[in-house]
């Protein structure tokens, strides 16, 4: 049986993908440096809402007929992008950015217990039970409690986990009542990304949003980087990887971004590790490994099926 040939663009948007997703934590650090979370979350997904219907509009996959179902839309704009992307702003600006992005290396296990918890048929098995074990070791040993210096804030971690529990709830959500629509991918980024936007516009305040434009390095890391790179060209690229390599192949890029937060924490912005870093990082990517080994003959089974924006979530 011949074997079907990898697509060299596939493998460049794989690896496209998770440099991206890595280098997310260090725009939002410098953007924090001049705004608030909250406006960092707006400027993200503004800029990332403009390629997204750009693309949406080209595909002409947009129809009236969808807004029937606007209310899936709100929930998942809400759980999968405004309260995620501000949950991560917010943990990002409290903890080093090489911190913040390892943790973000949990979002599967959070996804894995939602979808244990509310989804008929999960495969719950040993090797699973020992990933989401694995994986809130990692957690643990990069957070620390037990530690008098307080190096690390609790409170950084804490809204770095809540916004990979509003990750794990949209699996759950996208998966029973948003994946049954069959709905185009790119019209529901769309209109969840473009929900959030509405959501963001109501409730941000503006005053002080310029400060952002007096530093170049924060404005172009956040507009292009975080926005139209890190959000609106990375649903776009993760959406073809998932048509070319498949879902499995595609959610193993999840492994790529704590790898690359912590080496541009390190490298490019001097921020301090150790050990401990190191060898929960490793506790954590383990833990996801066990995760998808433990899944991997129940997806075998049946065609994996694209949960929109419920992966898409660095």
């Amino acid at each position: 049986m011949p074997t079907e040939k990898v697509s060299p663009s596939a493998v460049i948007a794989f690896v496209f993908l998770g440099l991206i997703w890595g280098s997310n934590f260090i725009f939002v650090k410098w953007a924090a440096q001049d705004i608030s979370p909250l406006q960092i979350t707006l400027m993200r997904v503004l800029f990332g809402f403009l390629p997204v219907m750009a693309y949406a509009l080209l595909k002409r996959e947009l129809r009236w007929a969808h807004w029937r179902h606007a209310h899936h839309f709100v929930v998942m704009s809400l759980l999968a992008t405004a309260l995620y992307y501000y949950a991560f702003a917010l943990g990002t600006a409290l903890l080093p950015s090489s911190v913040a992005g390892v943790l973000s290396g949990a979002i599967p296990l959070f996804t894995f217990l939602g979808a244990a918890l509310f989804l008929r048929g999960e495969t719950i098995n040993g090797t699973r039970i020992a990933g989401v074990i694995l994986g809130f070791i990692g957690v643990l040993l990069i957070a620390r409690p037990w530690s008098a210096t307080g190096d690390i804030s609790l409170a950084g971690v804490g809204y770095m986990l809540g916004g990979s529990l509003c990750v794990g709830l949209s699996f759950v959500y996208a998966r029973r009542y948003v994946s049954p629509l069959g709905l185009p991918v790119a019209a529901l980024t769309t209109y969840q990304i473009g929900f959030a936007l509405l959501f963001l516009l109501a409730v941000t305040p503006m005053r002080g949003i310029d400060a952002l434009f007096a530093d170049t390095r924060a404005w172009v890391g956040l507009t292009l980087g975080l926005g139209l790179l890190g959000t609106g060209l990375a649903y776009i690229a993760y959406y073809f990887i998932v048509e070319s390599l498949g879902a499995i192949a595609a959610s193993s890029v999840t492994y790529i971004p704590p790898v690359v937060a912590l080496l541009i924490g390190v490298v490019l912005a001097g921020e301090s590790t150790d050990a401990i870093a190191l060898l929960a990082i490793v506790f954590i990517l383990a833990g996801v490994a066990c995760l998808q080994i433990g899944g991997l003959t129940r997806r075998r089974a049946s065609t994996p099926t694209v949960d929109p924006a419920a992966r898409v979530h660095q």
